[in-house]
């Protein structure tokens, strides 16, 4: 993510920090950082790893200033997507179920005293399955998944998609975006159906018609533009705006 803001990214790992990011170790529900010091925090598929999740939510709440901004990504514990996910990683370290977005929102809003703004339903590309991303060696399970070839995931997605459609069913679901506190300019919360096969990137639909779209016979695909990866391409979804500051965030 390019940003003027001034980055630090917390995680129990010591890491070397890049591009002028300060990474800092610690523990969630303990942050080392004085009250109310941060424009924005970012908590992107962490929450359902945190052993003290109630604790945790307080801290953030604590060290965010009275007009900052939360983002929350989380997977849906019910859906295909993380069922998958931790079947194939033995848990996935995944500690925290979530099941409801209004509840996980009421939840985070009592624990931080940040108004819920806004959410956005995320599809999911299976891409924790790609032969690029999977750990060496790589799992005999993923065999049995179509030992993450970009094309069993291309046709995950194309056919996830038209089962959803035709039967209102969730398998091309994984979670949710939550956005809390002052947000600059509210997102756009409509479904991104266009999600790389790889890199995971979600992408809307009027971009990429105008700049990436190709086709190969009756299949419309488009390139990735954050991975190069090439997809097939849903004519749905549309534009989402994040608030970039060159105020301090933090990522946890």
């Amino acid at each position: 993510m390019s940003t003027p803001a001034k980055v630090i990214r917390l995680d129990r790992d010591p890491r070397a920090g890049a591009n002028g990011e300060i990474y800092v170790r610690s523990d969630a529900s303990h942050l080392p950082f004085a009250d109310r010091v941060f424009s924005a925090v970012i908590s992107n598929h962490s929450l359902e790893h945190f052993d003290d999740l109630d604790g945790s939510l307080r801290e953030i709440g604590r060290v965010i200033k009275p007009d900052g901004a939360l983002f929350v990504s989380v997977p849906d514990s019910s859906t295909l997507t993380d069922h998958l996910y931790r079947w194939l990683s033995r848990g996935g370290g995944h500690v925290n179920a979530f099941t409801s977005s209004k509840a996980l929102a009421d939840k985070i809003e009592a624990e931080t005293g940040l108004r819920h703004a806004a959410s956005r339903t995320l599809c999911s590309s299976l891409c924790f399955l790609n032969r690029y991303n999977s750990p060496k060696p790589r799992p005999h399970r993923l065999l049995l998944l179509g030992g993450g070839f970009e094309l069993s995931l291309l046709l995950y997605v194309l056919l996830s998609r038209r089962i959803d459609a035709l039967l209102h069913l969730r398998t091309s679901i994984y979670g949710w975006a939550l956005y809390f506190g002052k947000i600059p300019e509210m997102p756009d919360t409509e479904v991104y159906s266009n999600v790389c096969v790889r890199c995971g990137s979600g992408s809307p639909a009027s971009v990429l018609r105008a700049t990436f779209l190709r086709r190969i016979l009756w299949l419309r695909l488009y390139q990735c533009p954050s991975c190069g990866a090439l997809n097939p391409f849903l004519d749905r979804g549309s534009a989402v705006t994040l608030p970039y500051t060159n105020k301090p965030m933090v990522t946890i």
